[in-house]
């Protein structure tokens, strides 16, 4: 900052950070709005990345900060629902009242210690208000992505969206189509990594967008269960009562294996000749959806996996009590189990309350934590060949007999082991 006034341009702190600053939060990250054109700012400072040069954008690296320097600027129009055709370099009046919303605003001016508000953001602050800037319909057709950030800010910030907004929003849901999967999916994923996340899914749903963006959860809506084990109701209020009892920090796969786990509730519903409502296989059907779904969204590789998994695997925690140990044992040892875990416990907590199965594996992991739950093999291929047996079929069914009897304990050494190999092939 001090070098931007030092050259003689206006530099002040602007958007978020300003924000975050008077409601009492630390800033994420520091954008600076100045008179200073890219180029000049791109003098001033050795290293910088013009991430957004046409847009008056540079990243600066300064002191091992990452701070964003736009000129002031006012937007052409907008042809994509993104972002402008063109820009104006401006003012800071014209640079504030091009913005989303009257809290994003507002900008610092560090060396006066003076907020400046062009645009009433600092009494909707106050007040717990997200309003648009200017006319609200015209916010949403600049960038569609606006109408989930509305729903964030909501939902994180606690604050009410002002009719005028609101109504803008509803009109316009069916137009979030026009925004990239990508960016769509990043705000999800800030909604939900949130402490505020029912909050969102519940802001999601009113506004119609739930319905859009996520259409496999909006039809969990009315999707009725058997009361005997699931008295909160239907799938979808199932899943916000789960999404509350989720602690505040979570990782993807576990708080959108939650809001997946029963997306194939719906399509595997039926109803036995008793008069209870069933599900079969709906576990299947949810991660073969959580995949297609996620892949849409473009979510990586490996937060599809560990999702799938999660959807897939959490009927089989109703079955731990009877397996073998062996099978127990791989089932722990598996990537991703701890959450999966978490998912079991708030499945049962929002549901039946019956965690009998959820403190039977957390006293087994007690159990086993001394020691690897799956150790190194008591024998390879190698010992097998050596007795005078040909890689094939059998090959495979010994070394995975050897496994099991490993896992349960009959078998505790490499000796045990070659003297029960002997005595099967014999």
């Amino acid at each position: 900052m001090m070098r931007l006034h030092e050259a003689g341009y206006t530099a002040l702190y602007a958007g978020g950070c300003v924000r975050d600053r008077l409601l009492g939060k630390a800033p994420h990250d520091y954008d600076i709005a100045s008179s200073a054109r890219p180029e000049e700012v791109q003098k001033l400072f050795p290293k910088t990345f013009a991430v957004g040069a046409h847009f008056g954008v540079i990243i600066v690296l300064q002191d091992g900060f990452e701070f964003q320097v736009a000129t002031f600027r006012s937007d052409g129009a907008y042809i994509d629902g993104r972002r402008p055709e063109g820009v104006v370099f401006s003012n800071p009046q014209m640079d504030a009242e091009r913005r989303d919303f009257t809290i994003n605003g507002l900008f610092f001016d560090p060396l006066k210690n003076e907020v400046i508000d062009y645009v009433g953001g600092r009494a909707d602050l106050d007040a717990g208000v997200l309003r648009a800037i200017g006319n609200p319909e015209h916010r949403f057709r600049e960038d569609r992505l606006r109408m989930l950030r509305v729903v964030r800010f909501s939902a994180t910030l606690g604050f009410e969206i002002e009719p005028g907004t609101w109504k803008a929003l509803l009109e316009n849901v069916r137009h979030i189509h026009e925004v990239s999967a990508e960016r769509i999916r990043e705000e999800l994923v800030k909604m939900f990594l949130s402490p505020a996340r029912v909050r969102a899914y519940e802001l999601l749903d009113q506004s119609g967008l739930m319905r859009e963006v996520l259409p496999e959860i909006a039809a969990l809506k009315g999707c009725e269960q058997p009361p005997q084990f699931h008295p909160e109701g239907d799938v979808f209020t199932h899943v916000r009562i789960m999404l509350g009892l989720l602690p505040e920090t979570v990782s993807v796969p576990l708080v959108f294996g939650v809001l997946f786990h029963d997306i194939g509730k719906p399509a595997t519903y039926t109803v036995d000749e008793t008069g209870r409502i069933r599900f079969n296989g709906h576990d299947k059907v949810g991660a073969e959806m959580a995949e297609t779904l996620m892949t849409r969204l473009r979510f990586s590789r490996v937060e599809i996996d560990a999702t799938v998994s999660a959807v897939a695997n959490h009927m089989i925690f109703k079955d731990v009590q009877k397996m073998r140990l062996s099978k127990l044992k791989r089932f722990m040892a598996r990537p991703g189990f701890d959450e999966e875990l978490e998912l079991h416990r708030v499945d049962c907590q929002s549901s039946n309350g019956m965690l009998d199965n959820h403190v039977f594996i957390q006293a087994k992991q007690e159990e086993l934590k001394n020691a690897p739950i799956i150790p190194e093999p008591l024998i390879t291929g190698r010992d097998l060949i050596a007795l005078g047996l040909k890689p094939g079929p059998r090959f495979s069914e010994l070394i995975e007999a050897v496994k099991d009897r490993q896992l349960e304990g009959t078998l505790a050494s490499h000796e045990e082991a070659m003297e029960w190999l002997k005595a099967e092939m014999s």
